[in-house]
């Protein structure tokens, strides 16, 4: 018979898991607004990218203040806060005519994004301390069926015949539902039992500081490929403008499918070595996926680069919430926002570096930072576990 206390636990796992698949679904909802947006404000291609970078600058000027937000009022109210914010200006991203509207409007979309995202990996460390076993990865998964289903679901209202702005409205409406009705669920941090902590902010360090780093990387990958890969099979591999997003969409559906077996691999083997063959994976299909002639072999590669990166990222934050003892949520919070500024700063870092050689060199580039991810990791996790 479950007692309470397990009960408890597994309301708040469920609860966070839907957190993960609201988030997945919000963003990727914007994802086919974007064309409709440009045609709205007017904005050529140059001008268009500056305005997106708002949404990223919002997470990332955001996420600083969620740790300390945490520690002070928990991340249930987080959690109920943000994602309230993050659906009510959903469907405004949907009736924004000027570029300056749209740029607020995104401004505070990422913003709410990344307060949430914060808020429900430090809610989903908890939930994995409590039931000591690995269950980050399957949140995640969650997240990336969410980015999958989203634009679907957006797509399918507009064939349906609603308009941008009522399909915005219906996706809103759900996700505000399961916000507000699962919040409660939310498990209380452990800080918050013995006093709230004073509000404060401070730079990361250590082992932190190296956890934050390899998520930079993570995400710079995850980001150069998001935005860099359909050009670069259509360009330099010859795929018809219909296929050309295959290699993100392969990668995509095998990053998902593994981050529901990574919890089982992180409990059998480890997570020294499910990141380290998991950065080395990634950067080999990198190799392959960037410098093969061959079609089928361009795509086996980025299947191998899903398979590989899938569990890096619930890794890390699994040990960023352990790695400074003392203020778990500054930990989490500061390798959240150095992975969100590597995911920002992949796409730029990738132009530069192709204008200046090849965008297929550029992106092989990438494999070196995931070979140093797989062979400095197991350091990090260390010097993790010696405390800040």
């Amino acid at each position: 018979m479950t007692g309470p206390v397990e009960y408890s636990i597994k309301r708040a796992r469920t609860a966070t898991h839907l957190m993960f698949l609201l988030g997945g679904i919000a963003v990727s909802s914007w994802a086919p607004m974007v064309p409709l947006a440009k045609q709205r404000t007017g904005l050529n291609e140059a001008g268009l990218g500056l305005i997106l970078l708002t949404m990223g600058g919002g997470a990332i000027l955001a996420m600083p203040f969620v740790g300390p937000l945490i520690q002070q009022a928990g991340s249930r109210m987080v959690i109920l806060i943000s994602g309230i914010v993050l659906s009510l200006v959903l469907p405004l991203l949907t009736i924004t005519y000027t570029p300056l509207s749209l740029g607020i409007s995104l401004f505070v979309f990422g913003a709410a994004l990344g307060c949430l995202d914060v808020a429900m990996n430090s809610q989903a460390v908890i939930v994995q301390d409590r039931m000591t076993k690995p269950v980050m990865s399957a949140f995640h998964g969650m997240f990336s069926i969410g980015g999958l289903c989203g634009a679907m679901i957006f797509g399918l209202f507009l064939i349906s015949g609603f308009t941008p702005f009522i399909s915005a409205c219906l996706i809103s409406a759900a996700l505000l539902i399961v916000v507000t009705t699962n919040y409660k669920y939310f498990l209380d941090h452990p800080e918050q039992e013995g006093g709230s902590k004073s509000f404060i902010l401070k730079l990361p360090k250590g082992p932190v500081l190296l956890l934050g780093i390899f998520c930079l990387i993570a995400f710079l990958t995850e980001g150069a490929l998001l935005d860099w890969s359909a050009l670069f099979l259509r360009e330099n591999r010859g795929f018809s403008i219909s296929m050309a997003g295959a290699g993100y969409g392969v990668f995509s559906v095998a990053m998902a499918l593994m981050r529901f077996t990574g919890d089982g691999l992180v409990h059998r083997f480890g997570s020294d070595k499910i990141v380290f063959w998991g950065a080395g994976l990634a950067a080999i299909g990198l190799l392959i996926a960037v410098f093969s002639p061959w079609q089928t072999t361009v795509l086996a590669g980025f299947l191998l680069i899903g398979i590989g990166a899938a569990n890096i990222v619930p890794v890390l934050f699994s040990a960023a919430g352990k790695a400074d003892k003392s203020s778990p949520e500054l930990g989490l919070a500061a390798v959240t926002t150095m992975g969100y500024a590597g995911q920002l700063a992949g796409p730029a870092v990738i132009g530069f570096v192709a204008h200046s050689t090849s965008l297929p060199i550029a992106l092989g580039l990438m494999a070196a930072p995931m070979m140093l991810v797989a062979l400095t990791f197991s350091y990090g996790q260390r010097k993790a576990s010696a405390g800040v």
